[in-house]
């Protein structure tokens, strides 16, 4: 057998370096509104309420998503604690896992340099190292939909025995389970549909008889039936809302307001997908031309995978960027499987773009630094321009060095032009902190925390903070903005206050009580709690919100 790369040294010195930047980076930014704010103050409150089958947000019942998220988050800080690094490591095992699976996949459906090169593309894949180190569900379900599609082609592989084939095919039904129980039915739905498209493409019915549906389905529903029966039991509400309103509302109308036009995720491909953009299209005719003898075709199954699931969201009428991350494992295969077979110039070639690219990101970068649309924002923006410029250097320097080993050591040139697209990645990403840090409000966490007691009430008027609830430690009591959380603020009204007036009654009360609360509401609403004459001493403003209190400060800590 071909070796997957000339050194073995080489290889796991960037293994080790790779490992240790990917974890060093879970931990070295804010988690940023809304989705890494929300998940991570959901776990917190599981753990904290030791309620493990009723999902809840600031309190509130919360039933958009399954557990599954929540569950490995509040596992991770029962055992270390609470902070980002920890909030983040369920998403950052799914991506690791991710390309170690689509490495041994490869290695055992096609050889070992496919294996070798396929990981390596879904590791320095733009998309799929920025999302790894994100807490939000997507990168979650597309690690439990890698288990089902990798386990699907090992055990459909020609040289697996009936033993293998069956194991295999129940780790398929588990992933299909746990993506379930990751972000909901579009865990079976899409391998479903998937499934569906090979057979009638392929032709190969008799794919329908080795998937050991009666064992897979004992296994299925072994392992998403007990939370579904349990959160039902305890909240007949439940199966309306997350079974019509999430799934087939979400699906057939613009109910959540994320709808796009229908090339919506072409451009976020074209950059997820970098530093390959140069060779997806190849990539893509691979699965279509490749025809291996024997009965599956496990290209074209890579192929449909990725397209189906492309065109399932292309439609949808709810429509964000990170939804199209299960195809990336599918898409490294296919490129990896072309890489090995082309010879030099498809490196070349993708190099040659990345360089294009970079050049102009360059020229671009002074743009960055006007993109704030308030003055506030533009030294934000400014100092970002700085990271982005970086980030496109070494993609620019990592191309051009690319470039030069083509010609004399094509496997090398591939490992180059990985490393510069996972660093310029990661520096890009670093460099967002500052705006991350002005979303998530951390700066004044200090300061709430010196004016908070057990017993303070923090009110969110008109708005709701995602962050910091987590940083606090403690939920906050909604003002006339539900948002998000009005289904679960109809089942239990008494959790929020509903109108203005009824939160300025309850801050005077409290006032003439000397009884201190909190309230965190935006400038404008500050401003119109002025003209009303509110008790409120300021303890941190910003552009976007202003903290007050309704007590003086006390003796010793006025200026």
């Amino acid at each position: 057998m071909t070796a997957a790369f000339p050194s073995k040294r080489l290889v796991w010195t960037l293994l080790l370096l790779f490992l240790a930047s990917w974890l060093y980076m879970l931990g070295a930014r804010t988690l940023v509104p809304t989705d890494e704010g929300r998940y991570a103050e959901m776990a917190r409150e599981m753990l904290a309420t030791n309620d493990w089958i009723t999902p809840r947000l600031n309190g509130i019942k919360y039933f958009e998503k399954p557990p599954l998220q929540n569950w490995m988050n509040a596992l991770t800080f029962a055992a270390f604690g609470l902070g980002e690094w920890q909030a983040r490591l369920w998403t950052g095992l799914c991506g690791l896992l991710g390309i170690g699976l689509v490495a041994y996949t490869g290695r055992r459906i096609f050889d070992a340099r496919t294996g070798f090169y396929a990981g390596v593309i879904l590791a320095s894949s733009f998309f799929w190292a920025a999302l790894s180190h994100v807490n939000t569900l997507d990168m979650g379900l597309a690690g439990m939909m890698t288990i089902s599609l990798c386990a699907l082609l090992l055990a459909q592989r020609e040289d697996a025995d009936r033993r293998a084939r069956r194991n295999w095919m129940l780790v398929c039904w588990a992933g299909m389970a746990l993506a379930v129980l990751s972000k909901g039915l579009i865990g079976i739905v899409l391998p479903g549909g998937v499934l569906v498209a090979y057979t009638l493409v392929q032709r190969d019915f008799g794919l329908w008889t080795r998937l050991h549906l009666g064992a897979g389905l004992l296994v299925f529903f072994a392992i998403t039936t007990p939370w579904f029966v349990l959160v039902s039991l305890q909240n007949p509400e439940f199966p309306h809302f997350f079974f019509i309103h999430e799934h087939l509302q979400r699906f057939t109308s613009k109910v959540h307001n994320r709808a796009g036009p229908w090339y919506y995720f072409i451009p976020i491909l074209a950059l997820g997908i970098l530093p390959w953009l140069g060779v997806i299209f190849q990539g893509l005719l691979h699965g279509w031309r490749q025809q291996p003898e024997g009965r599956f075709n496990p290209n074209r199954m890579l192929l449909l995978w990725a397209v189906v699931i492309f065109a399932f969201f292309s439609v949808s009428g709810s429509k964000l960027p990170s939804y199209i991350i299960p195809i990336f494992p599918a898409l490294a295969l296919l490129i990896g499987g072309y890489l090995n077979r082309a010879g030099t110039r498809p490196v070349m070639a993708a190099a040659g773009l990345v360089l294009l690219l970079c050049a102009v990101g360059l020229a671009f970068v002074p743009r960055i630094a006007l993109m704030g649309s308030e003055e506030w924002e533009k030294p934000l923006y400014q100092g970002y321009a700085w990271w982005v410029a970086a980030g496109a250097i070494i993609g620019l320097l990592g191309s051009i060095y690319s470039l030069l080993l083509a010609r004399r050591r094509n496997d090398y040139a591939m490992v180059a032009l990985a490393v510069a697209g996972y660093l310029a990645g990661q520096v890009i990403m670093l460099g967002h902190e500052p705006l991350g840090r002005y979303a998530a409000g951390i700066a004044h966490v200090p300061a709430l925390q010196a004016e908070l007691a057990p017993d303070t009430t923090l009110y969110s008027v008109g708005r709701y903070e995602q962050a910091l609830p987590f940083y606090l430690q403690r939920t906050l009591t909604l003002v006339e903005h539900a948002d998000e959380m009005a289904f679960g603020l109809g089942q239990e009204p008494h959790r929020w206050v509903p109108t203005r007036a009824e939160f300025v009654q309850r801050w005077r009360a409290a006032h003439a009580a000397n009884r201190k609360e909190i309230a965190i509401m935006s400038p404008t609403v500050y401003r119109a709690m002025l003209e009303q004459k509110l008790p409120m001493r300021v303890i941190g403003q910003d552009p976007r919100r202003v903290i007050v209190t309704n007590q003086p400060a006390a003796a010793g800590n006025r200026q």
